[in-house]
């Protein structure tokens, strides 16, 4: 076969044709190091950060929260979390195995959290008892670490456990612990190392910390010595008389500051997970039911105001009256009545029928503009989740039937703490104020985040009013249905209440009360207002004389002296004789 001998414009043409291709590669090698270096270069540091750098994260110290004397109810203490970095177990199921007994867990489960390749690191079990973080370090497995965090713990135990709540593992999960969330629970931190390609932690190299913020403390109105007292008295009535339910709630009249808020039953919030639900909540806020007598003060209230009271004007009580067909029964109706009784007896008397008349004096109008005016119908918007606002009429909806019952506190529903609130504005002047639970908010070097002012929302009555409902319920102590109520060394006025329930048929029980009394002390210088209510008493006698008056009486006299309050300069003059 002929060969043909290769010229130089051959060998020309193969140079132009490397060269080419060898400029074009080198264009396209260029061209993807641009692309890299300029276009892509966040995104790939990224991604290389993330394989070099692992972290892993620090729970914040949440904030503790104390009484008004710096007494705490509720802190954090430091516990140890295990955690793992999965690439660093090289025998996962063994290790899965070998902590389960130990951390009373199931191995199956271990196994799937310490195989989480994709994982930098991950929690096995967090917030340990410190015997089992103990046995666990002694077990000395490569992957398996440690670090700090903060468990919530509760020194007072049960005490204000409805009021403060309870947080989980991470966050508030019930009262005051859920509703400032933000302000306890702080912010978290991260600890970063360097790690090779395989997530090892690299030897010899430092650690990094992005160290977390601490929350913030709360700091309450409510005085431990006087939740102290009330709750001591709840468990008492609990003995003696097992209701369903029982409760109390104790104001500043000149603040509105909580001073103390129970119900019962409760639950620890150390092993809040051992109590139904319905423990939790705290009932003077989240619970409405009818008031009965104790909201016949909102109807003195507006017909004092109005100027339509007359104390001296006389009312003749059969022991019923009657509304469009509709027979309203006075408690005395066994009996034949009160008799004749002037509007002012029927106060101390509790006359439902006397207060059907007032109502009737003031209208549906008014009445409802005064019980609006006083709080009912809406929250009070305390600082505590779940307020109920009760239930009352729609003024349209408002008969003569409407207005009789309204008149003396039935069929309408209302919470603890808006007759507490209302009767306390009765007493300081005729100011509402917004009843609150936390004074201040502090960082941990005790700067103040937040301070309250008490806030009045409405001068719902005059002062001359106020000084006249104050001379009425005295008298329910004095001479009425409040006299088991009355404390030896001071004056104390308030209004008791029998409130009916109603049974499964619609109607009212025959047997099944809410006994409740809300008044104040010293009556010349109110320094506490006081609601309690007996709910649902099944055993021993069941009226309030023997249940919601000896409560209100233990709480204020115990209360009252701790507080250092003087006895009263009239009973103290009378004593002297």
């Amino acid at each position: 076969m002929a060969e043909f001998p290769v010229t130089r414009a051959i060998v020309r043409k193969r140079l132009i044709i490397v060269f080419v291709f060898t400029v074009l590669a080198t264009l396209l090698l260029i061209s993807r190091l641009a692309w890299i270096q300029i276009v892509q270069a966040d995104e790939l540091y990224e991604q290389a950060w993330k394989q070099w750098n692992h972290n892993m994260p620090i729970s914040t110290g949440r904030g503790s929260i104390y009484d008004c004397r710096g007494r705490l109810i509720a802190g954090s203490t430091l516990v140890q979390t295990a955690a793992a970095i999965p690439s660093q177990i090289d025998e996962p199921e063994e290790v899965s195995y070998a902590l389960a007994p130990v951390l009373d867990m199931d191995a199956t489960r271990i196994n799937e959290l310490i195989t989480m390749k994709e994982l930098s690191s991950v929690y096995i079990k967090r917030k340990l008892d410190p015997e089992v973080s103990e046995a666990v370090r002694e077990m000395n497995i490569p992957g398996v670490i440690f670090f700090n965090e903060e468990k919530r713990y509760y020194p007072a135990g049960r005490l204000a456990s409805q009021l403060i709540g309870f947080a989980g593992m991470d966050q508030g999960l019930a009262g005051l612990e859920v509703y400032y969330e933000q302000y306890l629970s702080g912010s978290e931190g991260r600890i970063l190392y360097p790690a090779d390609g395989r997530g090892k932690q690299l030897p010899h190299v430092f650690s990094r910390f992005a160290l977390p913020r601490q929350g913030y403390d709360l700091h309450l109105a409510l005085d431990e010595s006087i939740q102290h007292i009330v709750e001591k008295e709840l468990d008492l009535v609990i003995k003696n008389s097992a209701p369903k339910q029982v409760m109390a709630i104790a104001i500043d009249p000149s603040t509105g500051a909580v001073l103390a808020a129970a119900s019962r039953p409760d639950y620890n919030p150390d092993t809040y997970d051992n109590y139904a639900p319905e423990n939790w909540a705290l009932a003077p806020f989240t619970s409405s039911f009818e008031p009965g007598s104790t909201f016949k003060m909102i109807t003195l209230a507006g017909v004092v105001e109005e100027g339509l009271f007359d104390p001296n004007e006389t009312y003749y009580c059969s022991g019923h009256t009657v509304v469009n067909g509709k027979e309203i029964n006075c408690w005395t109706r066994e009996r034949g009545g009160h008799g004749n009784i002037s509007y002012f007896e029927s106060v101390g008397g509790s006359c439902n029928p006397a207060f059907v008349e007032l109502g009737k004096k003031l209208g549906s109008d008014k009445l409802f503009q005064y019980i609006e005016a006083f709080g009912f119908g809406q929250p009070t918007g305390i600082d505590y989740p779940g307020e109920s606002s009760g239930m009352i009429f729609e003024t349209d909806s408002v008969g003569p039937l409407e207005l009789a019952t309204t008149s003396f506190g039935q069929g309408i529903s209302v919470t603890p703490v808006q007759q507490v609130m209302a009767v306390t504005a009765m007493v300081n002047g005729g100011y509402l104020y917004k009843p609150y639970l936390v004074e201040e908010i502090r960082d941990q070097d005790g700067k103040v985040i937040f301070a309250r002012e008490p806030e009045i929302v409405r001068q719902v009555v005059s002062e001359k009013t106020s000084q006249k409902l104050i001379e009425m319920m005295e008298s329910v102590i004095l001479d009425g249905t409040g006299h088991a109520a009355a404390l030896e060394g001071y004056s104390v006025a308030g209004k008791t209440g029998t409130a009916e329930k109603l049974d499964e048929d619609g109607s009212y029980s025959e047997r099944d009360y809410i006994y409740s009394l809300v008044g104040f002390a010293p009556v010349e210088n109110p320094r506490l207002v006081l609601y309690v209510a007996v709910d649902g008493v099944t055993r021993g006698p069941r009226l309030g004389v023997h249940t919601s008056a000896p409560l209100f009486k233990n709480i204020m006299q115990d209360t009252l002296n701790y507080m250092l309050v003087s006895p009263s300069e009239v009973l103290g003059s009378d004593s002297e004789e």
